[in-house]
């Protein structure tokens, strides 16, 4: 008898084991499958395309346990979410891509400090560009060095070029190990000859460190007849700089300006709320008129009150953080584009056309008319009560952006009123009123010709990459408070 209940209790212990085992799988899901399932939910949510990806639909899986099996598959979320995205870059490398900026990181603390601008970097702004039309080696040129960096105490400039790094030759294979990996590398400077790029036998070491970047590189007034012409050079739409912005255009205000340049060549975005600060700066006649409008999936819309479709305006401002904003009350401005110019910088220009003229100079803009929010993993996929067993974030495209006027179809680019190629053979100095493309701009105000005949002939280098593109937020565009 004590043999039997002995047997029974033994068995009844395995059972309820088992089965306590069973009840803990039902309820505690593995760290990856919790991130997958947080990718799934989020874009099945907030996708701006989530209706033209099946895997994305509400329909697609007929219960919880038949999505899990889905997202079992998946040991990597990065592949995961490379995956629910409509027609990615990554698989659509040759033109065809439908998602080219939406993008995932294991780590929200580095992606919330790129967005500001804060970046483990060298110094160097640079693009790379392919030799020739279908070689794999690369040359290097910096745009602009940026203050208190490493390189700003080094001997390096705009307009240097470099073909090696660590005495390795730059390819299309390689160099994002020979840039983005080291925290200390060697630039072999280079020069061209004519026909080919040679080394210089000069070289410059560079070292990385936690850098924060003020968008703000030149702010200056250049006087030419009875024009006192502001020239601005902004470098990205960080929000913790805006008041900052502000207090540029008070200087500029301050010193009589009667026209402006802005000069965006190398603006790959940012904030939105900082976009619209910036217009505001520009005008000032037109406070509480809408700047630009989001538009977001069918699924979210369907949700929104009227007080939240009313906060997908923007509207131009005449106040920032209390403060009133320094408004120059232009109706015509003049802006500096080139092929890196993008996202909030394109909405600058096209938030603008419906009120004042906006002459655009240089080159035409990337074309990035939607925008993202970062997903946090938490039940409103904010940063509130965020899952602390990991710290994955996206930036998925979650909006479409257009100006008052309801038009927002820029996806190849925003044309210019005056076109201008920049050339690295005739950089010329930021800043200074030579400078080729705010040479264009200033003959344009001031009516005296501009010295085209110089700059028309230059290096033309096939655009690869450069170092915005190379970090994920490099042209980005976003809003740090969604609906």
């Amino acid at each position: 008898m004590k043999k039997t209940l002995r047997c029974f209790v033994y068995f009844f212990l395995i059972a309820f084991s088992l089965q306590s085992c069973d009840d803990k799988d039902d309820v505690v899901t593995s760290k990856e499958l919790q991130i997958n399932n947080f990718i799934w939910r989020g874009l099945n949510k907030v996708y701006l395309w989530q209706v033209d990806v099946p895997n994305l639909a509400d329909n697609r899986f007929a219960n919880p346990d038949a999505l899990d099996s889905f997202l079992k598959g998946y040991s990597k979320p990065e592949n995961l979410f490379q995956d629910l995205l409509n027609k990615p870059v990554s698989k659509y490398p040759n033109g065809d891509a439908i998602d080219r900026f939406s993008w995932i990181v294991d780590d929200y603390t580095v992606l919330e400090q790129e967005l500001n601008g804060i970046t483990k970097n060298s110094g160097i702004d640079f693009r790379l560009s392919r030799q020739s039309k279908d070689s794999d080696n690369l040359v290097g040129y910096i745009r602009y060095i940026i203050p208190n960096s490493d390189a700003s105490k080094k001997d390096i400039k705009r307009g240097d070029l470099f073909t090696k790094v660590n005495g390795t030759a730059l390819t299309v294979s390689n160099y994002e190990k020979l840039l983005l990996d080291s925290d200390s590398f060697t630039l072999n400077l280079a020069e061209y000859n004519g026909n080919d790029f040679v080394t210089n036998g000069k070289s410059v070491i560079l070292t990385k460190t936690v850098l924060e970047e003020n968008p703000i590189l030149i702010n200056k007034i250049i006087s030419s007849g009875s024009h006192k012409i502001g020239y601005l050079m902004y470098n990205g739409f960080y929000s913790e700089y805006d008041n900052d912005l502000n207090q540029a255009f008070a200087q500029l205000k301050a010193g009589g300006a009667t026209d402006l340049v802005l000069d965006l060549r190398y603006n790959g975005g940012g904030s939105v709320r900082s976009s619209t600060r910036l217009a505001s700066m520009i005008t000032g006649q037109f406070t509480g008129q809408i700047f630009s409008i989001r538009q977001y999936n069918a699924k979210q819309t369907s949700t929104f009150s009227t007080e939240d479709l009313e906060s997908l305006n923007e509207r131009f401002v005449s106040t920032l953080d209390g403060n009133a904003v320094n408004s120059l009350n232009l109706n015509t401005v003049y802006i500096i584009t080139t092929s890196n110019t993008a996202s909030a910088s394109e909405l600058v220009i096209n938030g603008l056309k419906p009120y004042i003229n906006v002459i655009q100079i240089g080159e035409t803009t990337i074309g990035k008319n939607v925008g993202s929010n970062t997903i946090y993993d938490s039940e409103t996929l904010t940063k509130t009560k965020v899952n602390p067993t990991h710290k994955y974030a996206m930036q998925p495209l979650t909006f479409k952006i257009t100006n008052a006027q309801k038009f927002g179809d820029y996806t190849s680019g925003l044309t210019p009123t005056f076109a201008q190629d920049e050339y690295v053979s005739s950089y010329g100095v930021l800043g200074d009123p030579s400078e080729p493309l705010l040479n264009l701009a200033l003959s344009k105000i001031t009516g005296n010709t501009s010295k085209r005949s110089q700059i028309d002939k230059g290096l033309a280098l096939p655009y690869f990459t450069d170092s915005k593109s190379m970090r994920r937020f490099g042209k980005e565009m976003y809003i740090e408070n969604p609906k």
